[in-house]
């Protein structure tokens, strides 16, 4: 049997209303206890003063009638009991021979009435047959207790203060308590719903379902949290689309030679071929669709490995503008064929800290990708400068049909092309300026990409100088 288990609320809410019950019991408490000090306090220092003001009147002998008098006077003024007595056996001063009489005072307090202390007394007093506060003031003649004034109230009217006290202040913490409860209760409510919408938002994306969406209507940590998972569930689902559009894309580009090498294959295995001119024709056609299926599968693994958080770069200073030229140099016969006019302006200053192979593979795929769309006897211009924040600019520009402005954005996301009807015609994976991008990201650099339809398309790479980040190390 498991174990009784409570909710998230419910234990907030047992919580707030632990804590709202036990501090108004401890109000309550320390309320009457510090009531209850200083209102008896103030009834002890009354009847001293009181008592002394008697006392102050006594000149000493015998206790005179005038003087009895005057402390009648007090007593009817008064808001205490006033006792004035002279009787040697209430004073004690016949013990022990008279055991039998209740004396008013103890020896104890007689000796501290004799050294003229004032003494207080709580408790039964049988004389008076009642529960009471007291303070007794000494009459001294000398170093003799002619008398006493016994001063006192009874303990009842202390209690009854105390009881009308407490009564108001249980039904106001009772009231409060049961006020907190339920407001504690809202409150929890209001904390706990967003979190149970959470929970089954993230349920939902558990099960594949991003389009599952939290409704903050708060703005404390809470909905914080809330607009991040929103956040997090509008990345996944953006995620989750490109992957099936990677998929759906790879398996597109592998189909289409696939079909060619299998159906020529058929073909020739079948006999349909029969002169060598037509085999030789089918056997090219095979091995160009296999070698795009080659290139295909490299780039993807190329793709695959820079994306790795930890790919390896051999950096070393590199010449840029000489590494510019040798590349270049192989597109020499392509360059010819097309007729198409190249343009140089290279600074040969600019040195950058690099992965020589993996800064020939940017200038390449750029520069291949600008000659795919390259109209005959086209230009293209490709210039290396110094630029702001320590950068060298690399800039590869071409006259070439353009791209259309809301078609920039997706440029460099893999297998994306502008013109999908031409993909066959011009070959290539898709992948070019994926892999482009995620080089020059490596290098701690950046790209950028403008473009005018009709006019033509600048793409610009951004890389570190080398003694720019000398100096900065």
């Amino acid at each position: 049997m498991r174990g009784f288990t409570l909710k998230l609320n419910q234990r907030l809410w047992l919580l707030i209303t632990s804590g709202i019950v036990f501090t108004v019991l401890m109000s309550y408490g320390l309320t009457e206890y510090l009531y209850e000090k200083l209102y008896v306090q103030q009834v002890e220092s009354s009847l001293r003063y009181q008592g002394e003001q008697v006392a102050g009147m006594y000149k000493g002998g015998p206790l005179t009638a005038a003087f009895r008098q005057q402390a009648e006077k007090f007593n009817t003024v008064s808001g205490a009991e006033i006792y004035v007595t002279e009787n040697q056996r209430e004073l004690g001063a016949c013990l022990p021979f008279e055991v039998e009489y209740n004396a008013l005072i103890t020896e104890e307090e007689r000796s501290r009435l004799l050294a003229g202390q004032t003494v207080r007394k709580i408790g039964y007093e049988e004389k008076f047959g009642r529960k009471i506060m007291a303070v007794i003031v000494p009459l001294l003649d000398g170093k003799r207790l002619a008398g006493i004034v016994y001063l006192y109230v009874p303990l009842a009217t202390i209690t009854e203060a105390f009881s009308e006290a407490r009564y108001i202040v249980l039904a106001t913490g009772g009231l409060f308590i049961l006020v907190s409860m339920y407001a504690g209760l809202q409150i929890v409510t209001r904390l706990t719903k967003p979190l149970r919408a959470m929970e089954a938002a993230a349920g939902e994306m558990a099960r594949g379902n991003f389009a599952a969406r939290v409704d903050v209507g708060i703005t404390d940590e809470v909905g914080r949290l809330g607009h991040a998972l929103n956040h997090m569930a509008s990345e996944l689902a953006e995620v989750e689309q490109q992957r099936k559009e990677f998929l759906a894309n790879v398996s597109h580009e592998l189909r289409t030679p696939l079909s060619y090498i299998k159906g020529y294959s058929e073909a020739m295995i079948e006999g349909v071929v029969q002169t060598e001119a037509d085999k030789q024709r089918y056997v090219t056609l095979i091995y160009r669709e296999a070698g795009r299926m080659q290139r295909l599968v490299h780039d993807l693994l190329d793709l695959a490995r820079l994306e790795g958080e930890a790919y390896p770069l051999a950096l070393m200073p590199l010449p840029l503008a000489q590494l510019v030229e040798d590349t270049l140099a192989k597109f020499c016969p392509f360059l010819e064929e097309k007729g198409v006019r190249l343009t140089m302006e290279l600074d040969p200053d600019m040195i950058v800290k690099g992965d020589q192979d993996r800064l020939e593979q940017v200038i390449h795929n750029l520069c291949d990708n600008a000659l795919r769309y390259l109209p005959e006897n086209g230009q293209l211009t490709v210039t290396l400068m110094k630029a702001e924040g320590g950068r060298c600019r690399l800039t590869v520009e071409d006259n070439g049909p353009g791209i259309p402005q809301n078609e920039l954005a997706r440029i460099g996301e893999r297998f994306y092309r502008v013109d999908k009807a031409r993909n066959r015609r011009n070959g290539g994976s898709g992948l070019g300026l994926s892999i482009v991008r995620q080089i020059v990201h490596l290098h701690g650099g950046t790209w950028t990409i403008e473009s005018t339809v009709g006019v033509g398309t600048v793409v610009s790479i951004y890389l570190p100088l080398y003694e720019y980040e000398e100096q900065q190390s």
